[in-house]
């Protein structure tokens, strides 16, 4: 079985986190700079069996696509290219920043750890993925 990886997708940073093989837990992998992730994809499904992705979609509290999706459908639609037989699917990141930081508060991290923003992506990532296993149970 192979592992599932989720991307929080920004402009310019972009946290992913993965699960582990049995698709259990899912924990926080790295951020990388948006223009490096096609490669960094590439190069990582190469070393690990990974079945599926997952990428935050956002939405505003009225249900309406964010504007962040300007950046995101294009991204989607590369990927699908560069990766035609990976599946890709989206789910609601609604909140997920925000359920970040609060986990950072809870795990004792620093105000300056806090403002890290890479820390910040991957954490989200792996909220989106948590939130997306618990979908499936």
């Amino acid at each position: 079985m192979g592992r599932i990886l989720a991307i929080d997708y920004g402009k310019k940073r972009t946290g992913l986190a993965v699960t582990d093989c049995l698709r259990i837990t899912a924990n926080p992998l790295l951020t990388i700079n948006t223009n490096e992730l096609i490669p960094w994809l590439r190069d990582y499904f190469q070393r690990e069996p990974v079945d599926e992705v997952v990428i935050g979609h956002p939405t505003q509290l009225n249900g309406q696509e964010s504007a962040s999706m300007q950046w995101i459908r294009p991204f989607m639609e590369l990927f699908k290219r560069t990766f035609p037989d990976m599946p890709l699917k989206t789910f609601d990141e609604r909140f997920t920043s925000t359920l970040a930081h609060r986990a950072m508060i809870d795990g004792g991290l620093t105000k300056t750890q806090r403002q890290d923003k890479a820390m910040v992506d991957k954490i989200a990532a792996c909220i989106i993925l948590e939130d997306y296993l618990s979908s499936k149970l």
